[in-house]
């Protein structure tokens, strides 16, 4: 049965980015009316990180999504953090339980899934652009999977030594040769807005790859992206990240498991412009 619109007993969950997109907004309010949850869900974006987590708190928001750039920057704010979100060093996912803040990190799970279901070959070398709190779920999702040929490209050196030697793996502040069989972009380039027209990976990289895999989700249909289809490489979309570490966070904020169709269809739904 619908519930009514905005209630008092309404239960609310929101995103804390520094770019705010609908995505996640419409993907979580689609299956909250489908489902008939009392719920709902809105984006936000916070000059006041600290603020905003004592907001969750005193509240009683009951889930909070976390982006670029807040992802580490809540982690000592928050009472307990699990392993997912603690072994990376990055959040993006925190639930309220009577005052209580758990964090953890459904992008890592999105990205291991990802891996598996695409069926990448840890043999494979592997050329990851970038070393924020994203990069950091990929970077260990890749190692959770076994690959042992993986080197950070990043712009910051001391960030992307660090997150490479926590895994064993090579890091550069150079754009690599054109070589590595798989091509991943961790940054804002490509994103909408300032950066929507930069090409995260040269077209000579994108020719001598495999495949190449873009987490930026909006639009999904990056620079990267087009260039690599009309290269014909596979392609792992930033859509196809956040439909799934979305579909976590709804089940861990409602406690309502979602099949495969409903996460499709809300992920369809919540890239409609």
């Amino acid at each position: 049965m619908r519930m009514p619109i905005l209630n008092k007993d309404m239960t609310l969950c929101i995103s804390l980015a520094g770019r705010p997109s609908n995505i996640g907004t419409r993907f979580h309010n689609f299956l909250y009316d489908e489902l008939g949850l009392n719920f709902i869900y809105k984006a936000f974006t916070t000059d006041d990180i600290e603020g905003a987590i004592r907001g969750v708190r005193a509240l009683g928001i009951r889930g909070c999504s976390v982006s670029m750039p807040f992802k580490e920057a809540v982690i000592p704010l928050v009472d307990t953090i699990e392993e997912s979100a603690a072994a990376i060093e990055s959040v993006n996912t925190i639930v309220n339980d009577d005052g209580r803040l758990t964090a953890s990190n459904t992008d890592y799970e999105a990205v291991a899934q990802l891996i598996a279901t695409h069926g990448l070959d840890p043999a494979g070398s592997v050329a990851v652009r970038g070393s924020g709190g994203m990069a950091k779920a990929v970077v260990a999702a890749f190692r959770g999977a076994g690959f042992d040929d993986l080197t950070v490209v990043a712009r910051n050196e001391q960030a992307g030594a660090a997150l490479a030697d926590k895994y064993g793996y090579a890091h550069t502040t150079d754009d690599p040769a054109p070589g590595s069989s798989i091509l991943v972009n961790v940054t804002p380039l490509g994103m909408r807005g300032a950066d929507e027209d930069a090409l995260s990976f040269d077209p000579g990289q994108i020719a001598a790859a495999d495949v190449v895999f873009d987490v930026v989700a909006f639009p999904a249909d990056t620079p990267l992206i087009r260039a690599a289809r009309e290269a014909g490489k596979p392609v792992i979309t930033g859509a196809e990240v956040i439909a799934l570490q979305a579909a976590r966070q709804f089940e861990r904020y409602t406690g309502v498991s979602i099949t495969p169709d409903q996460v499709a269809r809300a992920s369809e739904f919540s890239r409609a412009e």
